[in-house]
């Protein structure tokens, strides 16, 4: 009997890598042969280790062992989540297929590929298709599709832990699902980094009884993580103040390397940095370049293959360059600021050095010098191999209802065998057959509130019960508008005359005058007029801002928050050998002299007295998203010990309660705010849950089909949308106030707005910690990031720097 080693594909495969000067990984034959044994899986192996090529030949060795198995058309769907990949994927797997001598083609269909190649697919599909989530669900919207589909033999879904605790996972769970309705035996494969939770990971793409396997990679990339260390320490350190110190320092690292990504957090600091380099080092003009996701689209694709190519030299970006794949490799990754996690970290790490055993660098840059406290926190937890979960997302309705027009667009379905499909769906296990009644009603009738509302009439149930939609307009409206991912009202951004240089929020725009400047794609822009969701402008020289965008910044992980509280507590320790921690002495020195720097097992509250006023400010370490709600909720407790009003500031590592009147604590006090007991009562009753509900209902409404975001040639305005959905939440709130999607949006507020379960989990910890109270009459170096903060909320940069000299000396005065 002959063994996988002697079979015909696996002989061709290792004689192809061979000819290339390299040899299969283990975790690649074993995803081989298992695939050939009949098994689904996941592949879990760092980035530049050919896990593409796991899965990829997998298929091509199975094909060549069992041609007899196969027929023409359709062989494998490979679905990834970002459109960027998709060409260097599918040119790589091209390459490979001609260099064995399969005379296979690969396709690629997204939101950029040519209507003409689409229409070409749909006649003549070619053997392995490269998806998005959304291109996915456009094919099952078509007349017919299932012949697209009825001889794949494997879905395939790359870079799983990005779309894990997602919508378009969800998308991509519910395409899975109608897809083995017309292949039972489909495989189904993912790829996937290394996260926290795998099994649970594993669980949600193959939640079926089939056969599964899980092969992990034994080889590990070896990570250089350098900090990039100022000259000299700001005792009272801020965010951003570092930026234009340390770009002469920079400068050297990217002109000692060939190529180089500089990652940011947000898009408004890529633009930023951008001007720091070309302002640092003039002769970078030509030889870097900006990339993110608002640029225009050709732009990016210039920019990536001129990366690839060597002909720049670096390129500033924002996590629109995480997921690199194995053919795009860079020497050297220079983070700036914290990556604010682990495993984002690991990702962006990877992509230099992407041969599998050259050593990725990584140079860190903060933007504070507390940021280098995140620094030393990341090498414990990437040498402790502590990784973040991805939690998965569950009862998304909103999905489910847009999964379910799309069938009804297609060929329609029928109810019961529908249910008993999606009921085994990871994220609809737990769904009720009283909320799919629902979810059935609104569907064809509006539900019980909106039945008198003609455009709710969207699937009419035919003779035989097979629901479907009849209507041409809504079937268009609904293909118009599919997709998860409801960003706010984008508007285009042309040169007056003529040319398209990218996108920005309406959010933004809104705030500008005429005449006002801003940086898009690295070049300084003044508004001329807004027009039809277009801001036309002309070049200009001199000051402007970077566009702020609602997707902000990046929270705290909850493991990086661990390894912070655990760095701080030892940092004064005389045995703390971390050149991080030494350089931070004085600061860290300091702080213990005015206030104090918390053990693991205690909790900070410093209260500051000076001329401005009263500033209440506690350090939880648990990130920006969870400190939001905690400023509320303690704020509300204490106006409840004595009416007081409060203005908050917040960042990762605490946050802050302002007042002009003397805030009533005391340790007795302090013990009763900082309380388990009622907290999500007492959370509910400190922020406005219904606003944040209704706000959140927007997505809610236009995922669901509820508000039509995209008309034939027109956006709707983000206003429009908001007051839309808003009446709806209204009506439905004040009649039906169980409705599924509403119900949804409460949920997704307590899930991801609040953080209930990091919050409860943070407040068990703060309960059991030793709590100290400091009090003081200037600003300590932990406390000084949070001010700047809320000051640049309010003030211009030029005034902005004005007030912090002032600061920074009134402290030194008082002895800092």
């Amino acid at each position: 009997m002959k063994t996988f080693e002697n079979s015909d594909g696996f002989k061709v495969i290792q004689q192809w890598m061979a000819d290339k000067g390299i040899a299969p990984f283990k975790f690649q034959t074993d995803t081989w042969q298992k695939f050939g044994s009949g098994y689904s899986g996941m592949v879990i192996a760092p980035t530049g280790f050919g896990k593409t090529f796991s899965v990829f030949l997998a298929l091509v060795s199975d094909f060549m062992n069992h041609p007899q198995h196969y027929k023409k058309g359709l062989k494998m769907i490979w679905i990834t989540p970002l459109r960027s990949l998709s060409k260097d994927i599918a040119k790589a797997m091209q390459e490979a297929m001609d260099e064995i001598g399969l005379d296979w083609t690969v396709g690629v269909r997204n939101g950029d590929t040519d209507q003409k190649v689409k229409q070409q697919q749909v006649r003549n599909m070619p053997e392995i298709l490269v998806v998005t989530p959304e291109s996915l669900h456009l094919l099952l919207g078509q007349k017919n599709h299932m012949r697209f589909f009825q001889d794949t033999k494997c879905i395939a879904v790359d870079e799983w832990h990005e779309l894990l605790g997602s919508k378009r996972g969800v998308m991509v769970e519910l395409g899975i699902s109608q897809l083995r309705k017309y292949v039972p035996k489909i495989k189904i494969w993912g790829i996937t980094a290394t996260i926290g939770n795998l099994d649970e990971a594993m669980d949600v793409l193959i939640p079926y009884d089939i056969k599964k396997t899980k092969i992990t990679a034994k080889e590990h990339k070896k990570i250089d993580i350098l900090p990039v260390i100022p000259d000299e320490l700001d005792i009272l350190p801020w965010a951003g103040h570092l930026g234009a110190k340390l770009a002469d320092k920079i400068v050297p690292i990217i002109l000692g390397s060939k190529s180089t990504i500089v990652f940011t957090n947000t898009r408004s600091q890529s633009e930023m940095w951008y001007q720091l380099l070309l302002d640092a080092y003039p002769d970078f003009a030509g030889q870097i370049a900006i990339h993110h996701s608002s640029i225009d689209a050709h732009l990016r694709i210039w920019i990536e293959e001129n990366l690839s190519a060597g002909k720049l030299k670096a390129v500033v970006s924002t996590s629109s360059l995480d997921l690199g794949i194995d053919f795009k490799p860079v020497d050297t990754v220079i983070q700036i600021g914290s990556a604010k996690g682990v495993a984002r970290f690991l990702q962006r790490a990877g992509r230099s050095g992407h041969s599998p055993f050259e050593t990725s660098k990584i140079y860190c840059v903060p933007t504070h010098s507390l940021e280098l406290i995140e620094v030393a926190a990341l090498k414990e937890a990437v040498k402790q191999k502590v990784i973040e979960p991805r939690e998965p997302q569950v009862l998304c309705f909103d999905v489910l209802v847009q999964f379910l027009m799309t069938l009804a667009v297609g060929d329609g379905f029928y109810p019961e065998e529908t249910y008993e499909r999606i009921k085994k769906v990871f994220a609809f296990q737990e769904m009720t057959t009283k909320e799919w009644k629902s979810i059935l009603d609104f569907l064809t009738i509006g539900g019980s509130v909106l039945k008198s509302y003609e455009e709710f009439h969207k699937i009419v149930i035919m003779e035989d019960g097979l629901y479907k939609v009849t209507s041409r307009k809504i079937a268009m409206l609904h293909r118009m508008n599919m997709g998860v991912i409801v960003s706010d009202a984008m508007l285009k951004v042309k040169f007056i005359s003529g040319g398209y240089i990218g996108m920005v929020e309406e959010y933004f725009i809104s705030k500008l005058k005429k005449e006002e400047k801003f940086i898009l794609a690295g070049r300084t822009l003044e508004v001329a007029m807004i027009k039809d969701m277009t801001v036309y402008v002309r070049a200009a020289k001199g000051r402007a801002i970077a566009p702020s965008y609602l997707g902000g910044r990046l929270p705290l992980s909850s493991n990086l928050g661990h390894f912070l509280r655990e760095k701080l507590s030892h940092a004064l320790n005389p045995k703390a050998s971390e050149k991080e921690l030494k350089f931070l002495h004085p600061l860290l020195t300091s702080q213990e002299k005015n206030s104090h720097i918390p053990k693991e097992d205690e909790f900070l509250t410093e209260l500051i007295k000076n001329r401005e006023g009263y500033h209440l400010f506690m350090y939880p370490f648990e990130g920006r998203l969870v400190h939001e709600v905690m400023a509320a909720l303690i704020a509300y407790r204490i106006s409840k010990l004595a009416p007081i009003s409060f203005s908050m500031a917040m960042n990762d590592y605490g946050f802050e309660l302002f007042s002009d009147k003397e805030i009533p604590l005391n340790e007795d006090h302090l013990h009763k705010i900082l309380s388990r007991d009622n907290l999500m009562n007492d959370v509910i009753a400190s922020i406005n849950s219904a606003e944040m509900a209704r706000r959140k209902f927007r997505d809610i409404a236009v995922i669901s089909g509820m508000v039509i975001q995209n008309y034939a040639g027109k956006q709707r305005s983000n206003k429009s949308l908001q007051s839309s959905a808003g009446l709806i939440f209204k009506v439905l709130e004040d009649h039906d106030p169980n409705h599924f999607l509403v119900r949804q949006a409460y949920t997704e507020v307590f899930n991801m707005q609040l953080q209930e379960q990091r919050l409860v989990e943070a407040f068990k910890r703060i309960e059991k910690s030793k709590i100290i109270l400091k009090y003081s009459n200037t600003f300590t170096p932990l406390s000084f990031p949070i001010k700047v903060d809320s000051l640049r909320q309010t003030l211009s940069s030029e005034s902005l720097d004005t007030r912090i000299k002032r600061m920074v000396e009134q402290a030194r005065k008082k002895g800092f």
